[in-house]
């Protein structure tokens, strides 16, 4: 394998999911962990990985890689020059209510799509549709069965930077999956990108009667 192609892989492992031991990268990759730890050392040398050495049981601590800054940055946000512009245009034009009204188009827009995506679905059907039509706009995202909990994961936001300028896009999509999963479905968001963490997640659950 070439060696680009290697990098590729690894720091798109790393992305969505998380640290990981060199160990558990080859296992993912089906490439062997000296491959992986000559690869990782060539990325931690370019600055786009680094380390932390964790002790999770008795015995020597595993050094998991993760992501560093310019690493994450590997992952554009799509259109982000753009998207800033246009919404300090449209506050400027039309204000901050001007900005809800824009936001709020887009989210019954995006409802409607989602609802007729998800339209006669098991609750665990829509979340695992919903986390596909997610991945094909930019998140890659995946949904996961953690604890008995059923969560969306979105380990990308390809409009970090829009979301960062106006926090109302995260409000909206928040009510675009709670309309979308249907009523009795509560979500809860318990990771935020814009708030420092590596992933976006949702957790989601039948309402008590």
């Amino acid at each position: 394998m070439n060696q680009d192609r290697a990098a590729d892989r690894l720091l798109y492992a790393l992305k969505s999911s998380g640290p990981q031991t060199a160990t558990t990268l080859a296992e993912q990759l089906q490439v062997t962990a000296v491959a992986v730890r000559q690869t990782l050392e060539r990325l931690e040398a370019d600055g786009l990985v680094d380390f932390e050495d964790k002790r999770v049981s008795v015995g020597r601590p595993k050094r998991h890689w993760r992501l560093t800054g310019a690493g994450h940055a590997r992952f554009p946000d799509r259109h982000s020059a753009l998207s800033l512009e246009i919404i300090n245009a449209t506050i400027a034009v039309f204000g901050e209510e001007g900005l809800d009204r824009l936001i709020g188009h887009r989210e019954a827009r995006t409802q409607a799509q989602y609802g007729q995506a998800l339209a006669g679905l098991s609750l665990d059907q829509k979340v695992r549709r919903l986390a596909e039509l997610r991945s094909a706009e930019g998140y890659m995202a995946e949904a996961r069965d953690e604890d008995g909990d059923l969560l969306l994961v979105e380990n990308h936001c390809p409009i970090c930077i829009a979301a960062t300028r106006c926090q109302n896009f995260c409000r909206s999509e928040l009510a675009v999956f709670e309309a979308a999963l249907g009523p009795g479905v509560a979500v809860e968001r318990i990771d935020h990108i814009v708030s420092g963490a590596r992933r976006c997640a949702y957790r989601i659950t039948r309402k008590a009667a």
